[in-house]
């Protein structure tokens, strides 16, 4: 549910497979207890197969309680239902015919075909702004980190890298082969000054609806 026209990320993903080259890509991120993390899984395998293995699979639970409201989910559950949900996924798009049962979500004798080209599966990185909770989270369940540009600050990304690392070598995970990035909402690139401003005004400021001055910042 989006306050602006959107258009649907998988289905925008997948009519540009073809111009990505050798170019990795990211989902950010997908709501998998939205959406259902079945059918998220094969969603994202067939993106995953049609690019020839080039996809990164960021998940959040969202911030938004009318995306909740719309499938009849409470939103009070999304964090909870979330590790569920990359379970699910992973179990679905590592192993032909796995069952798995979990709190929330449980199948049996459902299969995948075909599989993602990935193996043994497509990473998927947790998106967090950078709480010590979501950290945990992203190293418990995670394959890498996705930070928001739009609200994690490079001093927030760097305290937070620190926190992760230490949440990784608990859980048995080497910090220094675990991936992170930050997602941008819009990016645009330009050398004209006077373009660079109308863009930011006209689309940047009316898409996420902040003041001129802090996307300045």
């Amino acid at each position: 549910m989006f306050p602006k026209p959107w258009l649907d990320g998988p289905t925008a993903l997948a009519s540009v497979l073809h111009v990505t080259g050798d170019m990795q890509f990211a989902t950010t991120v997908s709501i998998p207890v939205v959406r259902n993390p079945v059918a998220m899984a094969k969603t994202l395998s067939s993106i995953d197969h049609l690019s020839e293995g080039k996809l990164i699979i960021g998940v959040g639970p969202g911030s938004s309680a009318r995306d909740y409201e719309s499938v009849g989910i409470p939103f009070d559950e999304r964090w909870k239902r979330l590790g569920d949900a990359v379970l699910t996924m992973r179990s679905l798009m590592t192993a032909d015919g796995t069952d798995h049962t979990g709190d929330y979500y449980s199948m049996v004798g459902i299969s995948l075909e075909p599989l993602p080209a990935q193996r043994p599966a497509p990473p998927i990185w947790i998106g967090s702004w950078g709480s010590d909770v979501g950290l945990k989270r992203t190293a418990r369940i995670g394959d890498g980190w996705l930070a928001s540009a739009y609200n994690t600050t490079p001093k927030d990304f760097s305290e937070g890298l620190g926190k992760l690392n230490t949440h990784l070598s608990t859980y048995g995970k080497d910090p220094k082969t675990f991936p992170n990035g930050i997602a941008t909402k819009l990016f645009h690139i330009t050398e004209d000054r006077q373009e660079a401003e109308r863009i930011l005004d006209e689309i940047i400021r009316a898409a996420i609806n902040r003041p001129l001055d802090e996307l300045r910042a």
